[in-house]
């Protein structure tokens, strides 16, 4: 697919407005209702179905099926990612007014990292064609390790900080609870971070490990960095609806880790296939109505099973929603300390 630098512009436009939208409407802190988050849920899938659709017009049936594949693809392995959040929404203490502003920035953060990492897939994609053999035993590997953490049903999980936030830790001092929604104050003449600035990037840096398996596996679907970049994006922007949807029915998809295990492993095949015809050995070509069909049904087999597998435990009972994972912040609703521009 030929993307001139004006589509390029454009998009990047568009989807800059739609987030400043989405922005403006939640400014103001505030717990999300599930009415809220379905009705935001159903409005970024709308985008991402217009969007195809637009491409299926203007650019014709497989960049469309290329997107489709790769939105789905990438929207299931984010789901993943709403466990982790969960548990840093946890460790920090974010009061529930200030969630939804807390995943905003931090969804924002992980899309400009993984545009980053989309550009240097697609650099080492067009540059070296074996790159697909290490993409393809990558995700085969990925796979195999969530079959075995699956298996190993770790009933107490924890948030553990990455280097970067380490380091802010050690180095920059903080204030002892939120602030409001203000990222950086001064008390007593000093400049201080709060725990708002250090849960963003706890979420946006966290994301960038599962863009290592991610991103790797939407190239198995397209090698076009216009059609990653968008799926991905789409993906990303309404992961923040879904945590308030579906944070309190996590603990009930006990078998997600399973299917997306067949899904990364199937498309860990499917580059490794990619590759050997490249070198003009004649195997199987998986095409790309194939791959959507099977990561659907991976997709939809897993959920039925999960939910069966709940319902058989009724004494189990989910341990509170996203919304009630983190305490009530103990210094209130403070929204005038004197902000650091």
């Amino acid at each position: 697919m030929d993307v001139s630098l004006t589509l390029w512009l454009a998009t990047v436009l568009g989807l800059a407005a739609l987030i400043s939208i989405d922005f403006l409407i939640g400014r103001k802190p505030h717990e999300v209702s599930l009415k809220e988050a379905g009705t935001w849920t159903v409005v970024w899938i709308s985008l991402a179905l217009l969007f195809g659709a637009g491409l299926a017009v203007f650019a014709g049936g497989e960049p469309a099926g290329e997107f489709f594949a790769g939105f789905v693809t990438e929207k299931s392995l984010s789901v993943d990612n709403l466990f982790v959040f969960v548990l840093i929404m946890a460790k920090f203490a974010v009061p529930p007014r200030y969630q939804q502003r807390v995943l905003l920035v931090g969804v924002l953060i992980a899309l400009v990292l993984r545009a980053g990492f989309i550009a240097a897939g697609a650099a080492l994609v067009s540059t070296f064609s074996a790159v697909f053999y290490l993409f393809g035993a990558f995700l085969i590997y990925t796979a195999w390790k969530l079959v075995q953490e699956a298996r190993a049903d770790e009933e107490e999980t924890e948030f553990e900080e990455n280097r970067l936030l380490k380091a802010v830790g050690k180095r920059v001092p903080a204030t002892d609870g939120y602030r409001g929604t203000a990222l950086v104050v001064r008390e007593n003449g000093r400049r201080l971070i709060t725990p708002m600035l250090v849960v963003m990037l706890a979420i946006g840096t966290t994301d960038v490990l599962f863009a290592l398996d991610s991103i790797p596996a939407i190239f198995g679907l397209t090698q076009d960095p216009y059609i990653v970049f968008t799926a991905n994006a789409f993906a990303l922007m309404g992961l923040r609806q879904l945590y308030f949807l579906i944070g309190g029915l996590l603990k009930k998809l006990v078998h997600l880790s399973y299917g997306l295990s067949v899904i990364l492993g199937f498309i860990g095949v499917k580059l490794v296939l990619e590759a050997l015809h490249g070198s003009g050995v004649h195997v199987p070509h998986i095409s790309i109505p194939v791959s959507l069909g099977f990561i659907v049904t991976v997709l939809a087999v897993t959920t039925v099973t999960s939910l069966r597998a709940a319902r058989r435990q009724p004494g189990a009972e989910v341990e509170g929603s996203a919304g009630e994972h983190a305490e009530s912040d103990p210094h209130g609703p403070q929204d005038e300390p004197q902000r650091v521009n």
